[in-house]
């Protein structure tokens, strides 16, 4: 970092970190008691600190790496979460080194507004697992993109302990190994061949197809994989951990199952999709790519159509409804699903084309990544939320950083609104929390909206 770089990024961590103690000191004020799953992480992290390791409540269905780091058996972990701003920095700084038109004010600014994305922001000021699972996730990501994979598969452990479904990540470092390498075996390829038709990124079905035949051929050679197996060895003994561990547990969640079974829940693509154009509409929702994106439907009409009549089949066949989702009027998702989704069987249809410009939008922006690394993140994608039943923001939080992270640097103006709208939506978030309370019906417990 050039010396400005080093005291704007003080400046702005330091404005971050104060915000965020003043906003600490309100909550704890209005809040006084554990809310929400607080009740369930609190007494168990209490139990922990008494030394009662063997005690257990049902109703949690994460393992205990939250437990461990407050009773300091990963002592280390209690202080690394404050490192989250610069844990975001690293990631811009290495992802986009190549590119030397960023300024150092644009990964700055960028880093603050990742730091107060609203939905993981809120959830650093209550006891969850969200913001170790995230630190520990995005920290073996940074060490990856290092070559440090031996760290990155323990950090990657280390997440997995914070939520089961962290695995999918691990699985998304060794992908990036094994795109790299994919892509660099592609090019060689294009090269002895010298077809210059072929690109390693986006183009027309014939030449996906032979990307496809290059990908299977180069699997199934025992001296490439024998190759990505040395590089990758930490992460498949890691993911090897996770299938015994699935295997001694019988299943995935631990705890209370009833309320936690996977299914095939398709329509979850479509809402983070959503989710991903409303946190980013500065990059996704502007004219010059709505502007593509009819110019693309009107080129392309069999295609669209095709996509549109799986993407209505998917809704019709696989939508479903989690309990919670219809019962809890503390999360914004209750609301979100009576005001849009339960006006008229037909709203989820009518969506359609509105997921489908999501999803284009979502995939133009990546197209500068390799086809590879694009179709790896994709699966990753698609194994994080589509077993998931219940909508859930916070489901949202890991895939949506992940993508912010890759794509490319938009102009100043769109950096600053979309930190602007951050803000606001923080503003709400937290104003909602702590000012419009309400009980419900023979509880004299007051309850608080949130994420």
């Amino acid at each position: 970092m050039e010396r400005g770089e080093v005291y704007g990024f003080s400046a702005a961590m330091s404005g971050a970190f104060l915000l965020s103690c003043l906003l600490f000191a309100a909550i704890n004020r209005r809040q006084r008691g554990p809310y929400m799953d607080e009740a369930f992480h609190v007494p168990q992290a209490q139990a922990y600190c008494h030394g009662r390791f063997l005690q257990w409540d049902p109703m949690i269905t994460t393992l205990p790496g939250l437990y461990l780091a407050s009773v300091g058996v990963v002592k280390p972990a209690v202080w690394l979460f404050g490192w989250n701003f610069y844990l975001l920095y690293l990631l811009l700084s290495k992802i986009h080194q190549k590119n030397k038109a960023v300024s150092g004010f644009q990964r700055i600014l960028s880093t603050l507004t990742l730091a107060m994305f609203p939905t993981l922001y809120f959830f650093t000021f209550l006891y969850y697992t969200d913001p170790g699972s995230v630190f520990f996730t995005l920290f073996a990501y940074l060490m990856c993109l290092y070559g440090n994979h031996k760290t990155s598969a323990l950090l990657g452990f280390c997440g997995f302990m914070f939520r089961q479904t962290n695995i999918v990540w691990t699985v998304f470092c060794a992908g990036n190994v094994v795109a790299e390498k994919l892509n660099e075996a592609w090019k060689t390829e294009l090269q002895k061949k010298k077809d210059e038709k072929i690109s390693s990124r986006k183009g027309s079905f014939p030449d996906l197809i032979r990307i496809l035949r290059f990908l299977i051929e180069y699997l199934i050679s025992l001296k490439n994989l024998v190759t990505l197996t040395v590089l990758t060895w930490p992460y498949i003994i890691l993911v090897m951990v996770f299938f015994v561990f699935v295997f001694i547990n019988g299943g995935i969640v631990v705890g209370d199952r009833s309320s936690h079974e996977a299914c095939l829940h398709f329509p979850q693509l479509f809402y983070f999709l959503s989710f991903t154009v409303f946190f980013s509409f500065p990059h996704l929702l502007t004219p010059t790519k709505i502007r593509k994106f009819l110019l693309s439907l009107r080129k392309h009409p069999v295609q669209y159509s095709l996509v549109a009549v799986i993407s209505s089949f998917l809704i019709w066949k696989f939508t479903y409804v989690h309990k919670y989702l219809l019962a809890d009027n503390r999360h914004y998702t209750f609301y979100v699903w009576r005001k849009i989704f339960q006006r008229h069987e037909l709203v989820k249809y009518v969506l359609v084309p509105v997921y489908m410009f999501a999803g284009w939008s979502f995939a133009d922006t990546l197209k500068s990544k390799s086809i590879f690394w694009i179709l790896m993140y994709f699966v990753c994608l698609l194994a994080v939320t589509v077993p998931q039943k219940l909508l859930e923001f916070r489901y949202f939080i890991l895939p949506f950083l992940i993508y912010r992270l890759n794509i490319p640097f938009s102009s100043l103006y769109r950096q600053l609104l979309e930190l602007a709208f951050y803000i606001v939506v923080n503003a709400v978030t937290f104003y909602l929390f702590l000012n419009k309370t309400f009980q419900w019906p023979n509880s004299d417990e007051i309850q608080r909206f949130m994420w």
